[in-house]
């Protein structure tokens, strides 16, 4: 046989099984948006020895390195206090039941991490330099302030281990599976949740909410977080959320290249802001508000409404969402004192934003 056609056919073969194996890793047959999966994907193996923190980010994170991260300490723990209530939004929410196991609870203090456990979750103990975190923090306190600045810091060393997250207050109810509306269509570093939403999903002006939002794990975003906990040290008396939001306003996202997308308060929504829908709704934060116990009496208002939205007349889930149901959302009388069927929203709107403890 002529030694040419051997050559080609040889080649030919060689790019044929390629082509295969590319195939049937899925690399040519990904979906193009998907909920979970199409977020970053990192490489779960490691020849470094794992510490305590690695295996508590392991043992919550799905199969690309991405979890949930919320802060508890004693103060939110207590049956019947703000993580009960949590994990109860998790528990009637929509298609979020599976995200509890990837739920990672970072306790301040001892009793925190016991509850935490007693719950059989992902939990574990921030070392807080003999500070006491342990109680209910007043909004701007130095206690208050140490707290959001600490969690700062450790959320940096997370994203240095490679893990992507969704960063969450515990006063965050979750009614939808956020990562199924959160963006993909600009490989987005961060996306943000805001008090306030101008209706442009890339305008940096949108007032930023920390309390919940997702962030990839890339050079981009490490540099951020340093650059953000460096300004600390700058901003003697201020919280953490408008230092970054500070840094924004001064060009920090164009600097770093960074692409941020800011969220839609009709489905990533809070009290700050006026007008939730059940129907679209995803998470709801109870921003704007200051101490715990309005906080809980509100949110379980927004509960119950959520059951009676879904059908349900217990606290087991159903499957979707009733969207002929008139629902009316709730009034927040503990946070701001609205009666029901007020339709005034002066008082939230006048209320200063973010008051979120822990």
């Amino acid at each position: 046989m002529d030694s040419s056609k051997i050559y080609v056919g040889f080649w030919f073969g060689l790019a044929s099984l390629m082509v295969l194996d590319l195939l049937s890793s899925g690399v040519w047959n990904r979906p193009v948006w998907t909920s979970i999966s199409s977020f970053p994907r990192q490489n779960k193996t490691s020849t470094i020895p794992k510490d305590e923190l690695e295996e508590a980010l392991e043992g919550a994170s799905m199969e690309n390195k991405t979890l949930i991260i919320g802060v508890v300490n004693k103060a939110y723990t207590k049956e019947g206090s703000m993580l009960d209530l949590f994990l109860q939004s998790f528990q009637l929410g929509e298609g979020t039941q599976f995200l509890r196991n990837h739920l990672l609870l970072i306790a301040v203090d001892q009793t925190a991490l016991d509850r935490c456990n007693l719950k059989r979750l992902h939990c574990y103990k921030l070392k807080t330099d003999g500070v006491d975190f342990s109680g209910e923090k007043v909004y701007m306190s130095n206690d208050f302030l140490k707290m959001m600045w600490g969690r700062t810091l450790f959320l940096t060393e997370v994203l240095r281990r490679g893990y992507n997250f969704i960063f969450t207050d515990m006063d965050v109810m979750w009614l939808r599976n956020p990562f199924e509306r959160l963006s993909h269509e600009l490989g987005e570093d961060l996306q943000f949740s805001c008090d306030f939403y101008n209706g442009q999903p890339l305008d940096w002006t949108n007032p930023i909410n920390t309390g919940f939002y997702f962030v990839a794990s890339n050079k981009k975003t490490i540099a951020l977080f340093d650059t953000w906990y460096a300004a600390k040290n700058e901003s003697e008396g201020m919280k953490e959320q408008d230092v970054l939001g500070r840094l924004i306003r001064e060009g920090v996202i164009q600097q770093l290249d960074l692409r941020v997308r800011f969220l839609d308060t009709l489905y990533f929504g809070g009290f700050c802001s006026s007008g939730k829908d059940y129907g679209k709704v995803v998470t709801i934060h109870a921003n704007c508000c200051v101490t715990i116990k309005p906080k809980i009496r509100d949110l379980r208002a927004v509960l119950d409404g959520w059951i009676k939205f879904r059908g349900r007349s217990d606290g087991t889930s159903t499957g979707k969402s009733n969207s002929t149901s008139t629902v009316l959302w709730p009034s927040y009388e503990g946070c701001f004192g609205i009666k029901p069927n007020s339709t005034s929203t002066s008082n939230q709107t006048s209320t200063p934003s973010n008051q979120t403890l822990l």
